[in-house]
């Protein structure tokens, strides 16, 4: 497959191989399931496998996979989950992958300066494992059990956004090795910096296309003492999201306020056997003290009332609050199995507080006039939502529609000063909205820093751009 920013010689895949496999043994695969299996993450509908698939153990074998990929102008994708949306892990010109899972350790913990230094393998479930007896425990929770290196490279958040910050807020500094095999290291573990380019944070969200992440130092948080969660339904959607915009406006320290439409309801109820009423529902958390929990608890249930809250429902037991939010982990899957069969694509668009009750009701409005599928849910508390669209594979009308509605969501986004994606990246999916968010200028820069970094173009070509 042609691409402006990159060709490969026909041969040139075949020596890499060949080259990997002495190096690399039984951890370098080319079977078609084993390739196949490395294709896609979620949402994105793609099946493009590279040609291999290799394990490193080391940073030292990242630097080498590259400098031999870089001489001989192969592709090279990384691998972390394989839970991104926006097909960020598939293989559009083949090549090689690189499967992060194997560099998976815990480095060093520094709980005198709440930091730690994890490889990129690492899953967030696994790293607050291994925390467990420290006090301290990383935040940042998009649903999937994604490694850190691909949190990094994806810009993640999720529903603990509001009070511990995103990706963007939680990284430190990062080990990385360059398109060439050379291994940088940007940033410090100090609290803040000014010296020179803020690269770390250049490299948060790039997603794969400037350089693997070998380590990466965290910035870790205390245990909460005490920990409250909540259901609260609502009369219509409106009425939930404006009781959210309230909400984000009392200045109290929320850790969590999480929406789903009565349709996500509906699909939670019956995969997680939650019996929740069937109407736009918010899901709350609280952390602090047990006096502030309380405080905060009251004053949202006080909020919620006012805006016709119903129902309110309190999880302060462990496990209820952990079936609480597996049921808001799993709701991809919940809406999924609404209708067997389909193909997801999963909306996500950001927007500020004072447009989002507008920006979800026209969604909805959108949604139900083309006859759709798609339940709403999001982390609403920072004006993030998503729309699961379900069209199934042989109807391209469905798909058609899904188009229409999807475009039309970005373009209103745009207009109100939002942008194209708050938390999926750009991947293969969103590239064209990427470009219509910020126009070509904006976008040929960022090309020059792909260029400058990254000059023969090998480094996971086909996204962003």
């Amino acid at each position: 497959m042609s691409h402006p920013d990159f060709s490969m010689a026909p041969e040139a895949v075949e020596q890499a191989i060949s080259r990997l496999k002495k190096l690399f043994g039984e951890r370098l695969n080319v079977s078609k399931a084993v390739r196949e299996q490395h294709a896609r993450g979620e949402g994105l509908v793609t099946s493009l496998a590279p040609d291999a698939v290799v394990w490193p153990e080391n940073k030292a074998e990242v630097c080498e996979i590259l400098k031999l990929c870089d001489e001989l102008a192969v592709p090279v994708i990384a691998f972390g989950a394989g839970s991104s949306l926006e097909g960020h892990v598939s293989a559009p010109h083949g090549g090689i992958c690189v499967d992060m899972s194997r560099m998976n350790a815990l480095l060093e913990v520094h709980l005198e300066d709440g930091d730690c230094v994890v490889q990129p393998g690492i899953t967030r479930e696994e790293l607050n494992a291994q925390l467990k007896g420290t006090g301290f425990f990383f935040p940042v929770d998009p649903g999937a059990n994604a490694t850190i290196g691909g949190m990094v490279s994806t810009r993640a958040s999720g529903t603990t956004t509001m009070r511990y910050g995103s990706m963007v807020h939680n990284v430190m500094s990062l080990e990385v090795a360059l398109a060439d095999g050379r291994l940088v290291r940007l940033g410090t573990r100090a609290r803040k910096s000014s010296a020179g380019f803020d690269l770390v944070h250049l490299m948060v969200g790039s997603e794969g296309v400037l350089g693997l992440i070998t380590e990466i130092t965290l910035r870790l948080h205390p245990l909460p003492v005490e920990v409250a969660a909540a259901a609260c339904a609502f009369p219509s959607l409106a009425a939930a999201v404006d009781a959210v915009t309230e909400l984000s406006m009392s200045g109290l320290p929320f850790a969590r306020i999480e929406f789903l439409d009565e349709h996500q309801v509906r699909a939670c109820n019956e995969y997680s056997k939650l019996g929740l009423t069937e109407l736009p529902t918010l899901f709350l958390e609280f952390h602090g003290s047990e006096t502030g929990v309380k405080e905060q608890a009251e004053l949202a249930q006080e909020v919620a009332t006012s805006h016709g809250g119903i129902e309110f429902k309190w999880a302060t037991r462990p496990e209820d609050r952990s079936q609480l939010w597996k049921a808001r982990h799993l709701a991809y899957f919940a809406a999924l199995a609404l209708k067997p069969g389909c193909i997801s694509v999963v909306a996500d668009v950001c927007v500020p507080m004072s447009a989002l009750a507008e920006q979800v009701q026209l969604a909805r409005e959108h949604i139900d006039a083309e006859g759709l599928v798609a339940p709403i849910l999001g982390h609403v508390g920072d004006g993030n939502f998503h729309v699961l669209f379900m069209p199934m594979p042989d109807q391209p009308a469905e798909q058609a529609a899904v188009d229409r509605v999807y475009a039309a969501m970005v373009e209103r986004a745009l207009a109100v000063g939002g942008t194209c994606t708050g938390e999926h990246g750009i991947g293969m999916g969103k590239k064209s909205k990427l470009l219509a968010q910020y126009g070509p200028e904006v976008v040929g820069l960022m090309r020059a820093i792909k260029t400058a970094w990254d000059p023969k173009g090998i480094l996971n070509p086909g996204k962003i751009f």
